[in-house]
């Protein structure tokens, strides 16, 4: 974990608390924490206990106890007998949030086509488009940190759709994915076959081609769920290697 220095007096100038001035103690450490667990930054298997967080982050265990209260109820952490750790979902969870991210990401496509008065925002699909393009040329390397990349694409082709809440959905369900999928950009391969699948999906939909998007959306998030799910599985068993 990379929270920070360890100490027992006030937060230093190295500490990620220091400066919080009007921020509350408990909101600092709970927003490191989440963006340091959702980046992957926490393996599943770190103990996070309220002594080892508060020399972390060099603060009394109260701060420390309500952030995590705060993250449990976002159901990023859970409950051990040793005090918290990172949810790992299971593979039956993932089948069911895969499932989901599907009818999801589809369903802001398939909306505009069942009502022509849904127009999606050009906008905002040409400004990602022109963050995608100059990746087909010069596709980045192989990293865990490119699932960020790949959910910033989803996430805009959902809000461009209009729906806030299916957004925000997707959101989450993205959110909890991302301890696996942060393991399936390890191929070169991979990565360079997302990013032209992704351009492609952007252009049909600025061409108003939206049923052919659909299906390209569709075999992009994967038309069987089995293919995704051998997918996830292989995630996993590089997730526990790695842990």
């Amino acid at each position: 974990m990379s929270a920070g220095r360890a100490g027992d007096g006030p937060p230093d100038a190295g500490s990620p608390v220091a400066g919080a001035e009007s921020r509350a103690l408990r909101d600092v450490i709970y927003e490191q924490l989440r963006d340091e667990i959702l980046s992957g930054q926490v393996s599943p298997r770190e103990r996070l206990t309220e002594p080892k967080l508060s020399k972390v982050f060099a603060v009394s265990r109260t701060p420390v106890r309500e952030a995590l209260a705060r993250l449990l109820a976002d159901g990023i952490v859970e409950r051990t007998d040793y005090g918290y750790a990172v949810v790992a979902p299971s593979l039956a969870d993932l089948r069911d949030l895969y499932e989901l991210r599907v009818t999801l990401e589809l369903r802001g496509i398939a909306r505009a086509i069942e009502n022509p008065e849904v127009r999606h925002d050009h906008v905002l699909l040409r400004e990602e488009l022109q963050r995608w393009l100059p990746l087909r040329d010069h596709p980045p390397e192989p990293a865990a940190a490119f699932v960020m990349l790949d959910e910033q694409f989803h996430i805009t082709l959902s809000r461009a759709s209009g729906n806030a809440q299916l957004t925000a959905a997707l959101v989450g369900v993205n959110q909890k994915l991302r301890v696996v999928r942060r393991h399936d950009y390890v191929e070169a391969e991979r990565v360079t076959t997302t990013v032209a699948e992704h351009i492609e999906i952007l252009e049909l939909v600025l061409e108003h081609r939206l049923d052919e998007a659909l299906r390209a959306l569709h075999r992009h998030v994967g038309e069987s769920l089995e293919v995704v799910m051998q997918r996830a599985t292989v995630a996993m068993t590089r997730m526990t290697l790695a842990s």
